[in-house]
């Protein structure tokens, strides 16, 4: 297998995002705009990147496995886990729908909640025309799934108001969606009511930590992602 060799800059940006590797795993910190699984836009998804990182680094000759037991939407950054085995992988998937991998994330939100902390609880269903999810009543529809999370009311800039986020449920855009359901739509998500788009395209969501045990090895796994730099206005409050 020949993989597209991956300019220096390119080498050396991937080689500065990986927050933890052994055989087994390798995890990234996510940019926003990057796909981390190919889809209808053709754009080089980020697995691809990293086989291409891994062939390179390591000289493989062959293919270089990497499986994906998750996926994050594009516009959102931060912690991203790719298998780097079968076995990794098969396990590593079941801990995801099992609810074994403990997920945190942050979200900047233009509008503070009523309440510090509070567990939110909505019936959603998908949209797959519009790539969007609602929020219905219990009963509405055949098709909508429960959704939770707990959130905590934890920092403030002058215009925005930070948010950590446990997700108890794994729906599709869900932390986007109930948020925006109590009234924290996430700053330059359009697609749930922000008023206007980041320059970058993406959100103020971000993967910012993630525990579980790991999947081969059995020992405890705890990952913390950095703040984008395009978050402005934290410094010194978190």
């Amino acid at each position: 297998m020949i993989y597209r060799q991956l300019s220096q800059p390119e080498y050396d940006d991937l080689a500065s995002r990986i927050l933890y590797e052994d055989n087994h795993l390798l995890v990234i910190n996510k940019k926003t705009g990057e796909i981390v699984q190919g889809d209808k836009t053709g754009d080089e998804c980020l697995a691809e990147t990293c086989k291409a990182f891994i062939a390179a680094r390591d000289g493989k000759p062959g293919q270089v496995f990497m499986g994906i037991p998750h996926r994050l939407d594009r516009p959102v950054s931060g912690i991203t886990i790719f298998a780097k085995t079968s076995k990794a992988l098969e396990r590593m998937s079941a801990m995801f729908r099992e609810g074994d991998v403990h997920k945190t994330y942050w979200a900047l939100v233009y509008e503070a909640p009523k309440e510090k902390e509070g567990l939110v609880e909505s019936w959603m269903w998908r949209n797959e025309k519009m790539n969007k999810s609602f929020i219905c009543k219990e009963g509405q529809r055949k098709d909508a799934k429960l959704a939770r999370l707990r959130y905590r009311h934890i920092a403030d800039t002058d215009r925005y108001h930070l948010l950590e986020v446990e997700l108890l449920t794994g729906r599709h855009h869900q932390i986007r969606c109930q948020l925006s359901s109590i009234g924290c739509i996430i700053k330059g998500d359009l697609k749930y009511g922000a008023p206007r788009s980041n320059p970058d395209g993406g959100i103020n969501l971000l993967a910012r930590h993630i525990s579980f045990i790991h999947p081969v090895k059995k020992t405890p796994v705890e990952i913390t992602a950095p703040v984008p730099a395009s978050w402005k206005g934290l410094e010194g409050i978190i």
